[in-house]
C-alpha cells in the first residue's frame, strides 16, 4: 500500500471505470455477493485491523501533504452509513478525520444558497472531510418527503457537477459512495432498530415514513446518478446487505483512490518506569466509583 506509482495506477483505473457499471436497484444486487457466505468475525476484525493501520497511515500523509480529502456517504435508511463511518474514524485522530453529520438547516440556513452551509465543512489542508449524508439530500430525502419541490431538485442536479468540479479543480480529492440495500435486508435493520434500546435513537419518524416510499428513493437516486456521476467525480455504489464485507469492500476502496505513501517505521522507544521517588499516596476521603462489576 505504500507505493505512490501503484496507487496512482490504481486511482487511474478506478477513474477510467468510475460509476456503476449496472443499475444499482434493490433487486440488482452483484449476484456473486448475495451467494457468499457470512464473514466470520474473526476474519473480520484480522482484516479490519489491517485496513485500519493504512488508515492511519493515510492520515499522517495527508498531515504531512497537506492533502484535502472530502467523502460523501448516501444510501437509504439503515444502508450502513453510519457503522462504515464509524469503523473508518474509530482508530484515527478527530482533528484530522472529521465526522459531519448535519442537523436539520436553521431558519437562517434555508435562507442560504443551498450548498453553502456544506461549504463551511469542506477540508482544508491536512484534513478528511466525511460527510454523513451531504448536499445530496437536495436529490432525495427532501424531494421524496416533500421538503422541496421538483423544481428545486432540478436546478441542484443542474448545478451540483459544477461545484464538484471546483472542488476537484482546488486539489480536493473527492470520493462519493451510494450504499445499496435490499428491501428485505433494510426491514430487518428498522426491525432491529426498534427492538434494541441501544439503537431505538437511530430510529426517527421520518426514518419510518421513508420506509414505505423505498421505491421513491430508487427513482430519486436513479436520477441524482444519471445527473451527477462525472468523470471528475464519479459514484461509487456498494451493495451492502453484508455489513462486514460492504465496510472492508469501502475502506480497500477509498485507500487505493488516495495516493499515500506509509510513513518510515516508527524508532520510538518505550522509556524506563517511572521510579515512586518516596512517593506515598495519602489517606485522602475520595468519593470512589462503586466497584459493581
Amino acid at each position: 500500500m505504500g507505493n505512490k506509482s501503484k496507487k496512482t495506477k490504481a486511482v487511474g483505473k478506478a477513474k477510467a471505470g468510475s460509476g456503476p457499471t449496472t443499475r444499482p436497484g434493490s433487486s440488482d444486487q452483484d449476484p456473486v455477493a448475495k451467494d457468499r457466505p457470512k464473514m466470520k468475525a474473526k476474519e473480520y476484525e484480522r482484516e479490519m485491523r489491517r485496513l485500519q493501520g493504512e488508515l492511519v497511515a493515510m492520515q499522517e500523509w495527508v498531515k504531512a501533504s497537506g492533502a484535502k480529502v472530502c467523502i460523501v456517504f448516501e444510501g437509504l435508511d439503515s444502508a450502513g452509513k453510519g457503522g462504515t463511518i464509524r469503523r473508518i474514524t474509530e482508530r484515527t485522530n478527530p482533528r484530522v478525520f472529521k465526522h459531519i453529520a448535519l442537523p436539520a438547516p436553521t431558519e437562517r440556513e434555508q435562507s442560504q444558497m443551498y450548498i453553502q452551509r456544506y461549504m463551511a465543512h469542506f477540508p482544508a489542508a491536512g484534513e478528511v472531510a466525511i460527510f454523513d449524508r451531504s448536499w445530496y439530500n437536495r436529490a432525495g430525502v427532501e424531494p421524496v418527503m416533500g421538503y422541496c419541490t421538483p423544481e428545486q431538485t432540478e436546478r441542484f442536479l443542474s448545478m451540483a457537477p459544477a461545484v464538484e468540479k471546483a472542488m476537484v479543480d482546488n486539489d480536493i480529492i473527492l470520493l462519493k459512495y451510494w450504499l445499496n440495500v435490499s428491501v428485505d435486508e433494510q426491514t430487518r435493520r428498522l426491525g432491529n432498530r426498534i427492538e434494541d434500546p441501544r439503537k431505538i435513537w437511530k430510529l426517527s419518524p421520518t426514518d419510518l415514513k421513508s420506509y414505505s416510499r423505498h421505491y421513491d428513493y430508487c427513482r430519486a437516486r436513479d436520477a441524482m446518478l444519471a445527473a451527477t456521476d462525472t468523470s471528475w467525480a464519479p459514484w461509487f455504489v456498494v451493495d451492502n446487505d453484508d455489513k462486514k464485507r460492504g465496510r472492508l469492500n469501502i475502506i480497500s476502496h477509498l485507500l487505493g483512490q488516495i495516493p499515500y505513501q506509509s510513513p518510515p517505521p516508527s524508532e520510538v522507544k518505550m522509556p524506563r518506569k517511572p521510579s515512586a521517588r518516596g512517593y506515598v499516596e495519602p489517606d485522602l476521603p475520595l468519593h470512589r466509583v462503586p466497584a459493581l462489576f
